[in-house]
């Protein structure tokens, strides 16, 4: 398993019900595609400029794939980065 998790701030708080819509159709598309263990977007209720995307691929060429569709080149990359600052963390995971 491959996992990533990534932290986004909103730049501006303006942006934030735009960051969470376009967050969820990200959420959508990527539980959509073969490999995708899981892929969860969570907001921080102690600071709602933080977003925690949570994902879990099959393999990292899984996540490779992923990041050359739809969502990512149409969705993530162009309309979701230019709002916040991004912060990831490939993880191991604790058992």
């Amino acid at each position: 398993m491959f996992h990533i998790n990534v932290w986004l701030t909103a730049n501006d708080e303006t942006t934030i019900p735009r960051v969470r819509e376009l967050l969820g159709q990200c959420v959508r598309g990527s539980r959509a595609e073969d490999g995708c263990v899981r892929f969860d977007a969570f907001q921080s209720e102690a600071d709602p400029r933080r977003f925690l995307l949570v994902e879990t691929w099959r393999s990292r060429e899984d996540w490779d794939i992923h990041k050359t569709r739809e969502t990512v080149t149409k969705i993530y990359v162009p309309q979701v980065l230019p709002l916040v600052t991004r912060e990831p963390h490939i993880s191991t995971l604790v058992e």
